[in-house]
């Protein structure tokens, strides 16, 4: 499934933290907004997610040879009845990603493929 999303990213507070809002032109689906932050002693990003619903999550992130990964182990701020994580692959143009979340389980091995993540411009 594809699904078309308008995504804005800024950054913010002296270029300390990467903002991104999301707007997905489907109903019942969630608005949200993204605060990416680094370490600076590890260099590690930590991606903190909000949105519509009320949802708050917090990722690992990595981004690195145009590949864009999240990863959510480890309950935060919402329960953790499974697992998620995100590849994005940055296209040619390197104007759009084209990527896919997928989810597992608690105590699963197995990913599950969720849904498509459509190409979005990176910057505006």
């Amino acid at each position: 499934m594809t699904i078309d999303e308008d995504e804005v990213f800024e950054w913010t507070l002296d270029r300390r933290f990467l903002v991104q809002r999301t707007e997905i032109p489907i109903p019942g689906a969630p608005d949200s907004m993204v605060v990416v932050a680094v370490d600076p002693e590890t260099g590690a990003y930590t991606q903190h997610y909000f949105d519509s619903r009320g949802v708050v999550r917090v990722y690992a992130m990595s981004f690195a040879d145009g590949v864009w990964r999240l990863l959510r182990e480890a309950p935060d701020f919402s329960p953790l009845a499974f697992r998620q994580r995100f590849t994005g692959h940055v296209g040619d143009d390197g104007n759009t990603i084209r990527g896919t979340w997928e989810k597992s389980m608690a105590g699963s091995t197995t990913w599950e493929h969720v849904h498509a993540h459509l190409p979005q411009e990176l910057l505006r």
